[in-house]
């Protein structure tokens, strides 16, 4: 595990945290006021800092960008997950790239139907300190269905994509950071092309697409176009969090089947399901999908 270091970081200046990005989100940011830091170093991949906030709970922040906060993390995690686990039909076995605080696998494993859950972090240090930070996030990291493998996610693709042995996935989730660093491999057309490899004939990835409709809309096109380059069938949706800049959050999902539509659950979720869930249900996956006539022209260029 990283050793903390002595100096602060440079995103903390008089008790507020501001999350700036000229590369994301030009021309604007996001502040929170900061009760106490709680933990600051540089890993062998990134800069982890995690301290207390006033309003949000514990505070997950990578190279200066927000992951999760205790009080609004449910609205992503759920949404990343149970979107495409409710598209399939029967999911059993899933793979989850990133994802080291450990909200996706809570998640995952509600799922009575899921068989087993494989976790690829690259950062040992995320999984630690969401166990000690983020315990309500972190619970499930060690149930008997998950799998935890410590190392790069991409590379673990291509070798399961390239063994005939290897059994494949029904769903895969890629919770990775922004396309900075060691997540910029996730945005890319071979990445994709990995992650169809990596899947059964009816499989469905997800991952989450960085911008949104009201930051940098030209990037969703570029993205929704390198996607469907290898998988025809590919929409694109959303989930609101708070603490991401600008209030949203895009998603990216795919089938290898081209006749699925993702835009409505397969499944439902049985009612004890539904009572672990605050933020997903039925409804919500269906309306999700549903853009801003302007935005879907631009996402889906169908002009």
């Amino acid at each position: 595990m990283s050793v903390p270091q002595a100096n602060g970081p440079k995103s903390i200046k008089n008790g507020w945290f501001t999350e700036i990005s000229d590369k994301h989100f030009p021309g604007q940011g996001l502040s929170l006021k900061v009760d106490e830091v709680l933990y600051y170093a540089h890993s062998e991949f990134q800069e982890i800092l995690v301290f207390k906030s006033s309003n949000w709970g514990n505070v997950l922040v990578l190279d200066g960008i927000i992951q999760c906060t205790e009080r609004d993390e449910f609205a992503y995690q759920e949404m990343i997950s149970h979107v495409p686990l409710f598209a399939h039909h029967n999911p059993k076995r899933v793979l989850v790239i990133g994802g080291g605080d450990g909200g996706v696998i809570r998640e995952v494993v509600k799922h009575s139907c899921v068989e087993s859950v494989s976790l690829v972090e690259i950062d040992s240090t995320v999984i630690e300190l969401a166990k000690q930070y983020l315990p309500n996030m972190s619970c499930a990291l060690y149930h008997e269905k998950v799998t935890i493998h410590l190392r790069d996610g991409y590379q673990y693709l291509r070798e399961v994509g390239s063994n005939p042995q290897q059994d494949k996935y029904d769903v895969i989730i890629t919770d990775s950071s922004d396309p900075d660093g060691p997540a910029e491999a996730f945005f890319q057309r071979e990445y994709f092309q990995l992650m169809n490899d990596a899947l059964k004939d009816d499989g469905i990835l997800i991952a989450q697409a960085s911008e949104n409709v009201w930051l940098d809309i030209n990037y969703l096109s570029r993205l929704v176009k390198t996607a469907r380059s290898v998988f025809e069938n590919t929409r694109y949706c959303y989930t609101t969090v708070p603490t991401y800049t600008s209030g949203q959050l895009g998603l990216i999902i795919c089938a290898k089947d081209s006749k699925v539509n993702l835009t409505k659950p397969q499944r439902t979720p049985s009612s004890e399901e539904q009572q672990l869930m605050r933020y997903y249900n039925p409804q919500i996956h269906y309306t999700s999908f549903i853009l801003p006539t302007w935005a879907d022209t631009l996402v889906y260029d169908t002009n």
